[in-house]
């Protein structure tokens, strides 16, 4: 049985024991049985307003399931995809902040800019593109050779 239906049930009995609404008693109990039944009527709008928010939390869960789903190509994806990852990550470069360690993806312009920085920390930095010595010995294409004497 509803709360709705058990008030008036109350309510039913009360009216059915011909209850004297005029003594102290009978004014008592018939405002509990008014408060009961206003107490019903909220608590049954209060019901279907959480029933419409579980249908909407369930219809937002589906449809975020369905972007994750896209985003960390969990339906095993396609070969456009792949075409769109290689031809966009050849371009770019990782490089460690010199302060707090992060690793900074950047591109050819952004190489190329004088205001790079950490977007960790903030701070800017320059990119060396001079070669390693280690890396020189014995080629005499980048230094001409001088590095090896």
């Amino acid at each position: 049985m509803e709360l709705k239906e058990k008030v008036a049930y109350i309510k039913g009995m009360m009216e059915g024991m011909e209850f004297d609404t005029a003594t102290k008693e009978g004014k008592l109990l018939a405002a509990v049985v008014d408060v009961l039944e206003e107490m019903a009527k909220e608590v049954t709008n209060i019901d279907e307003d959480v029933d419409t928010l579980y249908d909407e939390v369930d219809a937002m869960s589906e449809d975020l399931e369905d972007v994750e789903n896209f985003l960390f190509d969990e339906d095993g994806g396609d070969e456009d995809e792949d075409d769109y990852d290689e031809e966009y990550e050849a371009g770019l470069y990782e490089i460690t902040c010199p302060q707090c360690g992060e690793v900074v993806c950047v591109d050819e312009d952004m190489l190329a800019n004088d205001d790079l920085a950490c977007p960790n920390c903030g701070t800017k930095f320059e990119v060396d593109f001079s070669e390693d010595d280690d890396a020189c010995e014995g080629c005499e294409g980048c230094c001409g050779g001088k590095d090896e004497e």
